[in-house]
């Protein structure tokens, strides 16, 4: 019995030594791999190209990237790339950037900047994610 008992310890110590080496070899392989996204954000290095930080904080420019972005992720049919498209207000121009995975996706987004922006003042830099 004692026997028995010591024989199951042991399989469960081994068991677990087994398992946390496979995650440890799981996350180092993760970890070298590049995110998905590097890519397109090379384009945001260029001095002139709007990014987030350089949004103006007044308010009727933070309150414009507000509603836009509302509306983005209120629209559950988009993509989470769609989501996560940057939004950049500089006294009521908007510029979008970033991937999509259609163009009905771009398409949705830049109707619901113009809604709020106006005709003529959405920048559009969408891109379409081809797999």
């Amino acid at each position: 019995m004692k026997r028995d008992f010591v024989s199951a310890i042991c399989a469960i110590v081994f068991s677990g030594v087994v398992l946390c080496s496979g995650n440890l070899q799981a996350m180092q392989n993760s970890a070298a791999q590049a995110p998905d996204n590097t890519s397109v954000n090379k384009g945001d290095r260029k001095v002139a190209a709007p990014t987030a930080d350089q949004a103006k904080n007044t308010s009727t420019d933070r309150e414009l990237m507000k509603r836009i972005r509302r509306d983005v992720v209120k629209d559950k049919s988009l993509s989470s790339y769609a989501h996560n498209v940057k939004i950049v207000a500089d006294h009521g121009k908007i510029t979008l950037k970033g991937p999509v995975h259609s163009e009905d996706e771009k398409r949705t987004i830049v109707d619901y900047a113009t809604k709020y922006a106006g005709d003529g003042n959405v920048d559009d830099q969408l891109t379409v994610k081809t797999d």
